[in-house]
């Protein structure tokens, strides 16, 4: 079989790769302690991981005392190092998060650049770096950026295999796959491996696909990398790590609704829109050119890439935001090399989706709490309701409207660099003022009550809740159960009445308290 030749690049990791990088480097790292942990998922991955340290138990990990099978190990080790390291804190669980989603920027822009010319390396890196989504997961403590940077890493192996045929890269994707067991599971198999075989089968028949499958040193390494703790787990935990990790949060997540996390077919198409902003325009620009682009190999394996992942979760029972992020990176890819061919229109429109995500930074202070009578749920209507003040968030965002109208006026740089700087200036509003306002409106309660029950000796409990971050701030696990006698109790204030026990409240703040019950509930 011919093999095609890879694009030899002109320059390699030239100045404005470098410029970029850089750049992204001070957007994931400022303020990434700045806001409270989000419940559940930040919660639940922080109070295991500071549950580990704690025990020094590194095999396992558990949530308030609980077996947690949720996911494997990976994270779990690189969070706790982190918070070895520099304490047990929000920049520190964050931090690995942020590293993975710098990393997985790198790889995709040096791809870019040995084939397109860095010009479109460096943009490829920044619309993958500062759209919505992946900025979210980049300073989220989950396994999300983690999983994010090795599907990037294995099916950029993959397509080095594909077009060139070596080993080397094939290898390389087989030690990711090793890794990417560890770090959320069998997905990370499937969404690189299902992208392969499907751009096989439209371009060779599959004779890429068997021959990449048929590669016993790379299976060696990827079962040496991630077989051992899988063994360890089952022989530790028999049936119980079989049917909750296997079956529940893998079988039953893509089967049925786990959590209430559902959604329709078309859920996707609403949610990408909104994961690329403020890119989503050139989302537009690039399925315009479809038919054109499916002639090329390159861009054919990434449009496959891509729609194997919206097809395959859209297809699953259990639907959340971020799932779709993991067929995101393909897509920055495209839309940077089209950025360059957009007309008159389209640069509007970018302009447009810019304005519309400042705009929405500036409403949200007021917006939030206007919204509240329409909230059907009681304890967040209330949240919306006391909300706190903007504090210097108008400031931020007034000062960063310059500075992005400051970028457009810059006539000597291209239209991309211009629009790449004000994009910068609008998340470093978000990521500086409106994700912390925005956390501690929805999580304020829950640090300020952990912080306040940090150190005291009484026991306490959840009552009727699920809020990991309040264990982690307290610094000791927090089980869901009914108070003794002379325990405290997490209670949300319009939970109150049906607390069936004589108490007193010893904290207070935004309709949560902390209770202590009293004596036996009367007959």
């Amino acid at each position: 079989m011919t093999r095609m030749l890879p694009m030899q690049p002109s320059e390699r990791a030239a100045p404005r790769l470098w410029a970029v990088a850089l750049a992204l480097v001070l957007l994931y790292l400022w303020q990434l302690g700045a806001a409270p942990l989000f419940d559940v998922d930040e919660g639940a991955f922080s109070e295991a991981t500071r549950e580990l340290l704690s025990s020094g138990d590194w095999g396992h990990t558990t949530l308030n005392g609980t077996d947690r099978f949720d996911k494997p190990i990976l994270v779990y080790w690189l969070q706790a190092a982190s918070m070895a390291v520099f304490g047990v804190n929000e920049w520190a669980t964050r931090l690995p998060s942020a590293l993975c989603v710098l990393a997985s920027t790198w790889a995709a822009g040096r791809f870019a650049a040995r084939r397109w010319g860095q010009p479109t390396g460096a943009l490829a890196a920044l619309v993958l770096g500062s759209g919505l989504g992946l900025l979210s997961i980049g300073r989220a403590s989950t396994a999300d950026g983690l999983l994010n940077a090795l599907l990037v890493a294995i099916s950029l192996s993959l397509w080095q295999f594909a077009e060139s045929g070596a080993r080397k890269p094939l290898r390389w994707a087989y030690f990711w796959c090793g890794l990417g067991l560890l770090a959320k599971g069998p997905v990370a198999v499937i969404v690189p491996g299902g992208a392969l075989v499907l751009w096989s089968l439209f371009s060779d028949r599959g004779r890429t696909a068997l021959r990449a499958a048929w590669e016993p040193l790379g299976w060696l390494i990827a079962l040496a990398v991630a077989l051992p703790w899988y063994l360890y787990a089952l022989n530790r935990h028999g049936q119980a790590f079989i049917d909750g990790f296997f079956l529940k949060h893998n079988v039953e997540r893509f089967s049925g609704t786990l959590e209430g996390h559902g959604g329709g077919f078309a859920y996707y198409l609403v949610v990408l829109p909104l994961l690329l902003l403020p890119w989503s325009p050139l989302l537009v620009a690039v399925l315009a050119r479809a038919r054109e682009l499916w002639r090329e190999p390159l861009a054919r394996f990434l449009l496959i890439w891509a729609g194997f992942v919206f097809l395959l979760f859209s297809a699953s029972g259990t639907k959340l935001p971020h799932y779709m992020l993991y067929g995101v990176a393909p897509l920055a890819l495209l839309m940077a090399r089209q950025l360059g061919a957009i007309g008159r229109f389209g640069r509007a429109a970018l302009w447009s989706a810019l304005a519309l995500q400042l705009a929405l930074a500036a409403a949200l202070p007021t917006l939030l709490p206007a919204l509240a009578p329409q909230v059907k749920d009681v304890w967040v209507r209330g949240l919306f309701e006391t909300a706190p003040g903007a504090g210097w968030l108008p400031l931020w965002t007034g000062l960063a409207a310059v500075l992005a109208l400051a970028a457009l006026l810059l006539r000597r740089f291209d239209f991309g660099q211009r629009y790449g700087a004000a994009v910068l200036a609008v998340a470093l509003l978000w990521v500086g003022a409106v994700i912390p306002w925005l956390s501690d409106t929805l999580q304020g309660p829950f640090k300020a009550a952990g912080v306040w029950a940090s150190g005291r000796s009484e026991t306490m409990v959840q009552w009727r809740m699920h809020q990991p971050s309040f264990a982690y701030y307290r610094g000791i696990p927090t089980p869901q159960r009914d108070p003794a006698a002379g325990e405290l109790a997490l209670v949300k204030r319009h939970r109150l009445g049906d607390f069936p026990y004589p108490h007193e409240v010893v904290f207070e703040q935004r309709g949560l308290l902390l209770v202590r019950r009293l004596t036996e509930p009367q007959p």
